[in-house]
């Protein structure tokens, strides 16, 4: 253990872009490239509760992990929720926030939150997770959070004394379909029915749909589709979103083989768009916004085209982000997803442990209940 240090980063540009691909690899959310733009665009800085504040791990002068994080100074855009933890610090006397959290900002995507190359990987994660605790103590954070990290990751934290917290999202999966028509076989009557009959409205509707990748999609595009995002967002949430044009215009300058973006045209005039990435295996539907709402249109444009292209390109799954349980009725299947914590204060993390292990009961029921209606056919 005395062979590591660490250092932490207030901005992702400050850790070589080489660096972190090497050890993070290719898949979108945690390239360099998308959390720079987050941060160029001042979606995450201290005034929005976002502030960057990145750990690398060393051993002697080697670069051995590195793991975005954040200081948080409220728990929006997350997606694991503990406003319940927040408010019972509160009722207390007592500060939940800062708090530090690894995760993707605004995403609630499962992956590599603590990237690591060593020979021996336990010895790095008993020294992260001890730097961690020993800072949030000193710092006077009320502890620390890794969002939406895999199965083998979360895992590895809890081995080191972590709270698990699990939860359920929904994704599509190609079961090596050539066709739309080859998923729909798999469907019962009723449910394949039901599906056709919803995608026949839209050509009711007079509605075409276009994709355009990478190169051709231009400014222009990318400007009506932010136009579109906040416009949804403000009508949803009363604000325009988390992310604004800035950031949509880097993710175009540095990732746009990645990029997908659906449109949804009516009399040749754009209505509605989701803007998706790609990942290695993995269609990411993120984005959508529209002009006006019309009969299933939301339906074809953020699931169903989002299988088509699945289907098309071989992909293996088709994420189409958090919550939804309209999605089972359309093939979507539910997963676990994976979390893993730390409360400084003794008795709250008691309590917190206690409510998890119960609450992790409740999951498991609910998961088993999706499971069971789940429209394919009986085998």
């Amino acid at each position: 253990m005395g062979t590591f240090s660490h250092q932490w980063f207030s901005s992702i540009n400050e850790i070589d872009q080489a660096q972190w691909q090497r050890l993070f690899g290719d898949e979108p959310f945690t390239q360099h490239a998308f959390l720079y733009a987050l941060e160029q665009s001042q979606c995450v800085t201290q005034k929005s509760g976002w502030q960057p504040h990145h750990l690398a791990i060393f051993e002697h002068d080697t670069l051995v992990a590195l793991a975005p994080g954040y200081l948080k100074g409220h728990s929006y855009g997350e997606y694991v929720f503990d406003w319940a933890w927040a408010e019972a610090y509160e009722k207390h006397g007592l500060e939940y926030y800062p708090k530090w959290l690894s995760g993707i900002p605004f995403s609630p995507i499962e992956g590599k939150r603590i990237a690591i190359e060593h020979a021996n990987p336990n010895a790095v994660y008993q020294y992260i997770t001890e730097q961690l605790s020993i800072h949030s103590a000193q710092q006077g954070w009320s502890g620390w959070h890794v969002n939406f990290c895999d199965q083998a990751q979360a895992t590895s934290l809890t081995e080191q004394h972590a709270m698990l917290r699990v939860g359920v999202q929904f994704q599509w999966f190609n079961k090596g379909f050539e066709t739309f028509d080859d998923f729909l076989q798999i469907l019962n009557s009723r449910k394949r029915k039901s599906l056709k009959k919803e995608r026949a409205k839209i050509a009711q509707q007079n509605i075409d749909i276009e994709w355009l990748q990478g190169t051709q999609i231009t400014p222009e595009i990318m400007q009506l589709f932010c136009e579109f995002y906040q416009r949804t967002y403000l009508k949803r949430s009363g604000h325009l979103g988390y992310l604004n044009m800035e950031f949509f215009t880097l993710l175009h300058a540095l990732m746009a083989n990645t990029l997908v973006i659906m449109l949804a045209k009516r009399d040749d005039n754009v209505i509605a768009a989701t803007l998706s990435l790609v990942g290695k295996n993995t269609l990411y539907g993120r984005y959508w916004g529209a002009s006006e709402e019309l009969d299933s249109l939301h339906f074809e444009l953020c699931y169903y085209q989002g299988i088509e292209f699945a289907i098309k390109h071989k992909l293996n799954c088709f994420h189409s982000g958090a919550q939804g349980e309209h999605k089972i009725a359309r093939g979507f299947e539910p997963v676990l997803t994976y979390s893993a914590h730390h409360i400084v204060d003794g008795d709250f993390s008691n309590a917190i442990s206690d409510y998890l292990k119960r609450e992790r009961g409740h999951i498991d029921i609910y998961k088993e209940q999706c499971s069971s209606l789940l429209p394919f056919k009986n085998e």
